[in-house]
C-alpha cells in the first residue's frame, strides 16, 4: 500500500529517493497505467515519487540536432507542439490516436514506452524515429536505444524502482525526409489499436534513399518490416513499389489472433493496404520538407 508521495525538484533528488527506499518505491508521472495496477494489485509499492514538478523534464526542445522530450511531456502537449508537428509528424498523429482526451492529458510519452505495450501509439511513432532513450540512476546517465527497451510483451528492461528516464530524442528532420502514423481500431471510444504502422522516409529525387517502416503489435515492442524496409531502399517512389513493400511487410508480422484486436487471418490481410497509406502519407510529408 502507499504510504507517501513525494515531489523531487531536481532528477538527482528522484534517484536519491528509489535508492533510500531500496525497491519499494517507484517513478510515477502521468500514471494513467500505474495507478490502475495498483488498484488491482498488479503492482506494490510504499512510495511514489512523482516527477511532475521538475521544471526540465516538462519541456520539448531541439538541441544540437535532436528533438529531446521530457518524461513529464504528456500526449496532449507533443500533439499540439509546433517542433513535434514539424520534425515528426508520425508522432503528432500517434499522440493524438492515444485513448481520451483526459487520458490524453495526463498521460506520458515516456510512460508510454516503460509500459512495455508492444502497441503504444507513440512507442511505434518514436521507433520509427529512431529513438534513444535517456536513463538516470545514482551511478549516473546512459542512452539506450527504444528497441532495447522491451524485455518482453507488456515487459519493459526500465526498473522503475531504481531507474528514470528522463529524457527521449530523435533526429531533426532533414530535407526531403518523412513520416506519417496510421492505426486500425475498432469503431468506439477508447479502443486499442487492432494494427499500428508507421513509416519515416528520406527520398533523394524520386528515389528511396532508406526507409524506417514499423509494424506492431507483432512481438515484444514495435517491430521492423525489415524485407520491406531492404526492398525501399534505392528504389523508385512509385505505386507498383509501394504496393510490393506493403506484401512484403507481411513477412515479420506475426500477428497472434485476439478476441480484442482481431484474428491474425484478417491484419494480416488488411496490413498491406495500412502500409501502402502510410508510405504514401510519409513520401507527401517528405515531399513538403
Amino acid at each position: 500500500m502507499v504510504q507517501n508521495y513525494v515531489f523531487p525538484a531536481t532528477v538527482s533528488e528522484a534517484v536519491t529517493f528509489l535508492s533510500t527506499n531500496r525497491g519499494k518505491a517507484r517513478i510515477i508521472a502521468g500514471g494513467t497505467d500505474l495507478m490502475l495496477e495498483l488498484q488491482d494489485g498488479k503492482n506494490t509499492c510504499d512510495v511514489l515519487v512523482d516527477l511532475t514538478q521538475i521544471a526540465e523534464l516538462k519541456n520539448i526542445t531541439e538541441e544540437n540536432g535532436y528533438i529531446r522530450i521530457g518524461a513529464s511531456v504528456t500526449h496532449a502537449q507533443a500533439a499540439k507542439s509546433d517542433l513535434i508537428l514539424k520534425h515528426a509528424p508520425a508522432l503528432a498523429q500517434a499522440c493524438r490516436k492515444v485513448g481520451s482526451l483526459q487520458i490524453r492529458n495526463m498521460g506520458t510519452i515516456v510512460g508510454n514506452i516503460v509500459t512495455g505495450n508492444p502497441a503504444a501509439d507513440a512507442a511505434v511513432a518514436l521507433t520509427a524515429l529512431e529513438t534513444t532513450a535517456e536513463v538516470t540512476t545514482l551511478e549516473g546517465m546512459q542512452t539506450m536505444p527504444l528497441e532495447d527497451m522491451y524485455a518482453g510483451v507488456c515487459l519493459s528492461c526500465i526498473d522503475s524502482c531504481c531507474q528514470v528516464v528522463t529524457h527521449v530524442k530523435f533526429p531533426v528532420k532533414k530535407k526531403n525526409q518523412g513520416s506519417a502514423y496510421l492505426r486500425m481500431e475498432q469503431r468506439k471510444a477508447l479502443a486499442l489499436p487492432m494494427l499500428n504502422v508507421s513509416a519515416m522516409v528520406s527520398l533523394s529525387g524520386d528515389t528511396f534513399e532508406w526507409v524506417r517502416l514499423i509494424v506492431a503489435p507483432v512481438g515484444a515492442g514495435p517491430q521492423h518490416a525489415q524485407d520491406a524496409e531492404e526492398f525501399l531502399k534505392g528504389a523508385s517512389v512509385s505505386e507498383a513499389t509501394i504496393v510490393e513493400a506493403g506484401k512484403l511487410a507481411r513477412n515479420q508480422a506475426m500477428f497472434r489472433s485476439s478476441a480484442i484486436r482481431g484474428s491474425k487471418e484478417y491484419r494480416m490481410g488488411v496490413l498491406p493496404v495500412f502500409v501502402e497509406r502510410v508510405l504514401h502519407a510519409a513520401v507527401e510529408d517528405a515531399r513538403k520538407a
